[in-house]
């Protein structure tokens, strides 16, 4: 019996302030559903998160969306997806995206995404997975982020392995390397 290999992509319900990364995120889907790897995602319509979505989907892939009922008309719930599952609480969502997931990435977004990374790193800093999480760093977005993770182990709030937990990653081809060595 073979297993389709999932992928939690976190990423903005908003498209962002620079082309490169509704391109980055279309070139995820398109890459993800190539590779025959089942996308994982918030379910929504609008911003990156519909922009992976329905490149994945052009693309013939697996769609797996999870969307909570008081986000379902903001973000646009995307019914016509493989599964699409309605949840109460945020909670919820994330939990049912990450458990339905091996790896995890994340592409540019906002407080949600942060919200997401922080929870998937947190949980395998405490060692209840160890799910690989990537760091799509677009045109740089990421390098606060960084920057943050950089001094929380310099003042001694986090111990150097926290930095191993990320793999960093600049564009839809570099994750497709990293995931292709990952899932083997």
């Amino acid at each position: 019996m073979s297993h389709t290999r999932s992928v939690c992509v976190y990423c903005g319900s908003r498209a962002g302030g620079r082309p490169a990364y509704a391109q980055a995120a279309r070139e995820t889907g398109a890459m993800l559903a190539e590779r025959g790897w089942r996308l994982v995602y918030g379910a929504g319509d609008v911003g990156l998160m519909g922009e992976v979505a329905r490149a994945a989907q052009a693309a013939g892939g697996e769609t797996f969306g999870v969307i909570p009922e008081h986000l379902f008309p903001r973000e646009v719930g995307k019914r016509d997806l493989t599964t699409f599952i309605v949840t109460e609480t945020m909670h919820e969502r994330k939990k049912v995206m990450f458990m339905n997931a091996e790896a995890v990435v994340v592409l540019p977004g906002g407080a949600g995404s942060l919200d997401e990374l922080f929870e998937a790193l947190t949980w395998r800093q405490i060692g209840l997975h160890e799910k690989p999480i990537y760091v799509m760093n677009i045109e740089g977005y990421w390098d606060p982020l960084r920057a943050i993770f950089d001094r929380m182990i310099d003042e001694g709030f986090a111990a150097p392995s926290l930095a191993e937990m990320l793999i960093w990653v600049e564009s839809p081809a570099a994750l497709e390397a990293e995931l292709e060595s990952f899932f083997g």
